[in-house]
């Protein structure tokens, strides 16, 4: 019994260091930049630890380094129902893949999930903020630069960022000028159109009661009471 109990702990044991050494080897190689040594190891690192989250996260990773995005998104989807404290983090990386192959919305509804499970997570605000510019929800993107640099003060995208929302903002201004002044020409014509019409209206009127004027003799016939003489 006793021998048992130890050649179970001594399994587990054997089976979790190899788990560790393939996500350490995996982890390494992914750090010096060399994905297509560091895929193997992390795939086996995910097999042997389906519980893994971080597995997970750097095997998405490697899959979007290798420029393999339906395995990353595969990847992040079966990471996110087990991502805990995570969740944030695995969401945002699905909304970065969904970006990249050009899928808007749904980019766009992993960002918003992402914030959804922690609203102070920055870098789902820049990609949202990033996806909106992309569909032409510009006003929306603003308002997410402006969340992101709020949570991030002295991100080292700050200054391209605020140029980035001063075009939009100016672009925003313009049109609500061209709208301004549409409306206003278009009250002034309207302005004209009325007084054109009134002006003939008017005239029209002027002329029929003068018209009645010089057709009332014609219209009373004088009675003679006399008789006719002819020669």
């Amino acid at each position: 019994m006793k021998k048992n109990i130890i050649a179970g702990i001594w399994l587990f044991l054997t089976v979790f260091c190899y788990a560790q050494t393939n996500l350490s080897r995996g982890e390494s190689l992914m750090m010096q930049n060399k994905p297509s040594e560091a895929v193997v190891y992390l795939e086996n690192a995910v097999s042997d630890d389906s519980s893994n989250t971080k597995a997970y996260l750097y095997l998405g990773i490697v899959y979007e380094q290798l420029n393999r995005p339906n395995e990353a998104v595969a990847v992040y989807r079966r990471a996110l129902p087990i991502a805990g404290s995570s969740s944030a983090n695995v969401a945002s990386n699905l909304g970065n893949v969904y970006f990249q192959i050009g899928n808007n919305e749904m980019a766009e509804q992993y960002y918003s999930q992402a914030i959804g499970f922690n609203s102070g997570y920055s870098k789902a605000y820049l990609g949202r903020a990033n996806t909106r510019i992309k569909a032409g929800n510009l006003q929306n993107a603003v308002s997410d630069y402006e969340q992101y640099l709020t949570l991030e003060p002295n991100s080292n995208q700050k200054a391209k960022i605020e140029q980035l929302m001063a075009l939009i903002k100016s672009e925003f201004a313009a049109e609500e000028r061209r709208k301004v002044f549409a409306e206003e020409e278009e009250r002034r014509v309207a302005e004209e159109r009325k007084k054109l019409l009134d002006s003939v209206s008017a005239s029209l009127h002027s002329a029929a009661d003068a018209s009645k004027s010089l057709s009332s003799g014609a219209e009373n016939v004088e009675q003679y009471d006399g008789e006719f003489v002819l020669d």
